[in-house]
């Protein structure tokens, strides 16, 4: 692929947007409401398990550790102290089948990076458990394609300046592709990239911002194999 030369650097998320993630902390979030039936209904445990979730990212960070352990807080909560120990085992149970749950990559990613790859500087940029996050990178058989990998605690403008100034010639002739507009899109908007909406399915309520459709460098596109295109497109507007 000829490269647009205003644009040097392509950022990619990882979960849900070049593999399934969400839908197993869906699968599971099921299964933890199952284990407490008797105590109260799905909804209210959902809404109790994301109270958690939101106290504890501070402390844990994104990721299956993180959410595992809100949700043995969640259950100690509901119970009222009295959450038996076979539940807590399967929660447990449950938080492991996730961090070894094989990769299944989305529609178009491999393809997509491949044609990227010998035009571009390529960088993974996740956020989450470094081992997880490193676990499901080797698996997905995509890591050879990218020039570097950064795994952060969070997203922000700042986070952006930096891996672009890093990894590329500064955030100005970067862009970065997820399918969150919270943690991919706007701060990197905000850092001075061009920020390219995937959406997807399933994306986790905190995650959940209003497109910028007014910033001349927010597109989004219905999947990835519309990414080469809408690049060039971008090189013929500048």
């Amino acid at each position: 692929m000829q490269n647009n030369h205003e644009l040097t650097t392509i950022g990619f998320d990882a979960d849900d947007t070049l593999w399934q993630n969400e839908q197993f902390f869906r699968i599971t979030e099921r299964r933890f409401a199952a284990l407490l039936a008797d105590h109260a209904e799905e909804g209210h445990i959902s809404a109790r398990l994301l109270e958690a979730e939101k106290r504890n990212l501070a402390v844990y960070g994104f990721g299956i550790k993180g959410f595992t352990l809100s949700m043995i807080e969640t259950a100690i909560e509901i119970t009222g102290g009295r959450a038996p120990a076979s539940v807590i085992a399967e929660i447990l149970a449950a938080g492991r089948e996730m961090l070894g749950h094989p990769i299944e990559p989305l529609p178009h990613a491999r393809e997509t990076v491949e044609k990227l790859a010998s035009a571009y500087r390529l960088v993974l940029i996740t956020k989450g458990d470094l081992f997880d996050q490193e676990r499901k990178l080797a698996q997905s058989g995509l890591g050879d394609l990218f020039d570097a990998v950064e795994i952060v605690s969070d997203k922000s403008p700042a986070t952006y300046t930096r891996i672009f100034s890093r990894h590329g010639d500064g955030a100005e002739k970067s862009m970065m592709v997820g399918n969150s507009l919270k943690s991919d899109v706007v701060p990197a908007i905000e850092a001075g990239s061009w920020g390219i909406h995937v959406p997807h399915e399933l994306t986790w309520v905190l995650e959940h911002v209003e497109p910028p459709v007014t910033a001349p460098r927010f597109r989004q596109i219905a999947d990835l194999s519309e990414l080469p295109r809408l690049i060039e497109n971008i090189g013929k507007a500048g």
